[in-house]
């Protein structure tokens, strides 16, 4: 199996962030340290080898988990409905209809549904995130010019 993916995560118990924490931290100190590291990963008798790459992400999963999130992974290729990608943008679904309808988003439709890939999706908050960033500067930058004490 390639991943794991929990259509319904559920946040972890105080027991399990709190691991996780300590698992985080521990993890985090190896990270770039070597690229000779290994996780191991034991079951009874049974002992394997988990890819070093691997590492950081399991490093921020587990990070999230000591805040007390739920997380869910999602591959890269990965396609969703409107009503996913509306969720993660924590936006309606007829609100995202109209971005994809108006281009701003790229989508394929099967059947009459239309599908979302995931890196598509990240690539606009990314967007969305830079033009965010752009007009808090330039409003800074204004408020600084019209001596307004920000």
């Amino acid at each position: 199996m390639s991943h794991v993916y929990a259509r319904h995560p559920s946040p972890p118990s105080d027991e399990e962030a709190l691991l996780a924490a300590e698992s985080s931290r521990k993890l985090a100190a190896i990270i770039g340290k070597d690229d000779q590291a290994q996780l191991c990963v034991f079951d009874s008798d049974e002992k394997f080898v988990v890819p070093v790459s691997v590492i950081p992400l399991l490093a921020d999963i587990l990070n999230q988990m000591a805040q007390g999130n739920a997380v869910s992974v999602v591959p890269i290729g990965h396609t969703l409905t409107t009503q996913q990608a509306a969720d993660l943008l924590n936006v309606s679904r007829p609100f995202l209809v109209k971005l994809l309808e108006t281009g701003k988003i790229p989508f394929t439709k099967v059947g009459r549904h239309r599908r979302i890939r995931y890196q598509d999706l990240m690539a606009y908050m990314e967007q969305m995130d830079a033009q965010s960033r752009a007009s808090a500067d330039a409003l800074t930058q204004s408020a600084q010019e019209l001596g307004l004490g920000y």
